[in-house]
Parts: C-alpha cells; structure tokens; sequence
C-alpha cells in the first residue's frame, strides 16, 4: 500500500468508526453528513471524495466490519467453502472451536461494534449477506447431513437465534467468561444432544 492509499483507508476508517459512534445513539435515517464529519474530524468537502451519500458510507461500514470478522479466520477455515463436496462430515461441522474461537474472540475484542451490528442487521444489509451465506454455504452443509430441503431455514435459525443468545448473555456480562468455556457451552447446546451429529459429536468436544 503507497502512501496515497494508506491515507485513503485511514480516512475511510475515521468514516466508518464515526458512523457507528452514531449509530449507537440514533437511528441511520437521522445521522447527517455534517455530524459524521465531526464525529471524524475530517472536513465536509473529504468526505464527498469518499462517498456520495451516508449511503454510501453504511455499505462500506458494513465491508468493514465483515473484513475485520473474516480477518480473525485463517486461510485453511475460510478456503473450506470451495471444497464442500469433498470435504469429509466432519470437516463441515462448524461448531467447533476450530470456528467458534475466532468468532468469539472477534466479538470480545469489538464488543461495542457487534452490538451494534446486531441492532441493525436490516441497515447494514447483513440480511443479504447471511441469504448469500445460507445459499452458498449452510444450506449446502445441511443437505450433506441429510436434513430436508424444506428445513434447511428452520434449522438454522433454531441453532442461530441459540448462539446468538448465549453470546448475547455473554456480552451482558462483559465477556468475563473464558472463550473456551463459551464455545464448549455453545457446543454442548447446539449438537450435544442432536442424533444428527452423534457420530462425531466425541470428535467435536475433544
């Protein structure tokens, strides 16, 4: 990265943590460009360099955070989505803390923005991105372990709305509990108990 580019993605940066500064006080739709501006410290005319709209600006907050998230991954656990087919079952079980401990050390680490994140999961589009990730990834997964066409979206919002809850509970408690102990919480109630996952579920808690 030059120069030129270090200096647009620092301001970029400015932006996008300015707007979720804001977005934990007031709803998108009343958040002006002069206020993001202040919040920034950067000038009104730098700011439509950038962007031509607070639009704009949501999109590429919400890029921002996923590319933090993905950051926490390694290569090996985010290249799995191009090998599916081949991918042995228990290689396509997520609940693991191969996965679970970015996530979760992602979530202690940005407390603040995944709460946020969550409280506007419709302004961010993160709708749009978990159907992309629905159709290209768990969908996918759940027809390799059998389950119905037709449940695919029961499923995974039956295990979803669980990890959320815990994690959820875990952030009202400032994420004092160990990520270890989270993850092995987060297993025990998603497939400890489900026969779907039985024959491996020795595997996933070791």
């Amino acid at each position: 990265m030059n120069k030129n580019e270090s200096k647009y993605f620092n301001t970029a940066v400015k932006f996008d943590k300015a707007l979720l500064s804001l977005l934990d006080k007031k709803p998108f739709e009343y958040i002006t460009i002069s206020e993001i501006c202040k919040e920034a410290g950067v000038n009104r005319s730098t700011f439509y360099l950038h962007y031509e709209n607070t639009c704009d600006l949501l999109n590429e907050t919400g890029k921002y955070i996923l590319d933090n998230f993905l950051s926490y991954f390694s290569l090996e656990t985010k290249h799995i989505v191009y090998r599916f087919d081949g991918c042995t079952l228990n290689e396509l079980v997520f609940v693991t803390p191969k996965y679970l401990n970015p996530y979760l050390s992602f979530i202690k680490d940005n407390q603040y923005i995944f709460r946020i994140s969550l409280h506007h999961i419709d302004t961010m589009n993160f709708n749009e991105v978990y159907q992309r990730m629905f159709t290209h990834i768990f969908s996918p997964i759940l027809s390799r372990f059998n389950f119905p066409e037709k449940d695919h979206h029961y499923v995974m919002k039956f295990y979803l709305s669980g990890i959320i809850a815990i994690i959820i509970e875990w952030l009202d408690n400032s994420c004092t509990t160990d990520i270890d102990e989270i993850a092995q919480i987060i297993i025990d109630c998603t497939i400890g108990n489900d026969p779907n996952f039985s024959f491996i579920a020795s595997n996933i808690k070791q």
